[in-house]
């Protein structure tokens, strides 16, 4: 019997990793179906994590984190999970192998993936010039135009990121204002290799055999439509949350979840399952940011001891 385990190996996960063992808990593990570090592992560089001074890209800044985790005796198991439900009073976990193991309590950690557009041609194009990720496949746009979605820190940050490779970028956003920190704002208008084209939306992307070539773009304002030559597009729209191990054979949740799929929690990230925790990306209102899915993680590792220690009682 696994006394607490952990889905999900991003800052939330390890982080409750983290606490829970040294919190003196001796059987946690940690499914994740490759090597720790999340979503994060694919940020070109990360500049706001209190204490790090330098600016560094997402690998080197979670290989620390997986190192202090199993030194404390965080086991780590190489698996997918592919659904949890409530065994009288303990858990169920169904692994993707087909196996099943028994917990004490559950860290829900799994984060989400980035929101496809929904553009007419982003199918037909997708991996053939349209990309969720600069740090992937940046190098592969090298002297050349590129241009990026959104308007959120991610968006901004990536076009930063990709002016050090491509010749020019340009930054689409269906408004005048961006959702960013006012410094990554700063650093896209002084930077002379963007420009930034808004209020503006993408209403097709074009190609031929060989890839991405040129997109259709409308103004939100004036409706003047317009095309752009470029050879890669990278989309930053949104996140999906992954919460699909938490629904049910009835296919009800088996926790409290908002119309979106964000698990429902209090400030001690209890779900409204008890001995059932959730952290980061994947609870209601976060603001996914490492260091806010990293307390988190810290936060549920330590009331689940609590409740570990109530199992007793």
């Amino acid at each position: 019997m696994i006394e607490l385990a952990i889905i999900g190996g991003g800052p939330a996960g390890l982080s409750a990793g983290l606490y829970a063992t040294r919190g003196g808990i001796k059987n946690v593990v940690l499914f994740e179906r490759g090597m720790p570090g999340g979503q994060i592992m694919n940020s070109s560089e990360i500049e706001n994590y209190p204490g790090v001074k330098e600016i560094v890209s997402g690998i080197d800044f979670m290989q620390p984190w997986q190192e202090q985790c199993f030194r404390f005796g965080l086991q780590h198991e190489i698996n997918e999970v592919s659904q949890i439900s409530k065994n009288g009073k303990y858990f169920d976990i169904f692994l993707s192998d087909g196996s099943k193991k028994e917990a004490k309590a559950v860290i829900v950690c799994t984060g989400g993936v980035p929101k496809r557009s929904g553009i007419k041609g982003e199918d037909e194009f997708w991996g053939k010039g349209v990309s969720v990720c600069a740090t992937c496949d940046g190098f592969f746009y090298k002297n050349k135009e590129v241009a990026v979605l959104g308007g959120g820190d991610t968006a901004l940050e990536e076009a930063n990121y990709l002016t050090r490779i491509c010749k020019k970028v340009y930054l689409i956003h269906r408004r005048n204002e961006f959702r960013a920190a006012p410094a990554t704002i700063e650093h896209i208008r002084n930077n002379p290799k963007i420009e930034i084209l808004t209020p503006n939306i993408i209403e097709e992307i074009c190609g031929d055999s060989n890839g991405l070539n040129r997109l259709k773009i409308s103004n939100v304002n004036t409706n003047e439509k317009s095309e752009l030559a470029v050879d890669g597009l990278f989309v930053f729209v949104g996140y999906n949350v992954n919460t699909q191990i938490l629904i049910q054979k009835d296919n009800k949740p088996l926790c409290d979840m908002t119309e979106f799929g964000q698990v429902k929690v209090d400030l001690n990230m209890k779900t409204s399952v008890s001995g059932l925790f959730a952290a980061g990306d994947i609870r209601e209102s976060a603001l996914k940011q490492v260091v806010i899915a990293a307390g988190d993680g810290a936060v549920a590792a330590l009331n689940a001891i609590e409740y570990l220690e109530s199992l007793k009682d």
